[in-house]
């Protein structure tokens, strides 16, 4: 089993990445519809690439990282967790679920309506997500 950092187990430390990662994915997504306002088609185009690797690199990795031990570790100290972090993990996968379509149909179709759709869309489920797993693994620090 993977051992986690420290920041993953501490509430505000962990709050700090989902908001980070959030922020960062909200004005990224912003500056996108901004180019495609704009005509800015291949401009768009690579803003969208660096969208998708941003929510690789910040959000997916991040939800790698709680999947390769952080959850265990607190269904180990938390049995009664057990169901609610099959369900984070769902979540988890929903996330990469619309990652895949968003490139799947930018590489068929290029920057649609739809591929904005979920990227907003993704924007909704973590956002979703990171409170629910707040509220559900911190909830007695409060």
């Amino acid at each position: 089993m993977a051992k986690h950092g420290p920041a993953l187990a501490q509430h505000h430390a962990h709050h700090a990445i989902h908001e980070g990662a959030r922020s960062g994915a909200i004005q990224k997504t912003d500056e996108l519809v901004t180019l495609l306002k704009q005509g800015e088609i291949e401009a768009a185009k690579m803003a969208a690439d660096d969208l998708i690797e941003y929510w690789q690199t910040r959000v997916i990795a991040h939800a790698d990282t709680e999947e390769s031990g952080f959850y265990q570790e607190m269904v180990k100290e938390k049995p009664e967790l057990k169901e609610a972090v099959i369900e984070l993990a769902r979540d988890h996968e929903i996330l990469r679920i619309l990652l895949r379509d968003i490139q799947q149909l930018i590489q068929e179709h290029g920057i649609t309506s739809d591929v904005m759709m979920k990227f907003h869309a993704l924007i909704a489920v973590n956002e979703i997500h990171s409170r629910e797993e707040e509220k559900t693994l911190f909830d007695d620090e409060r």
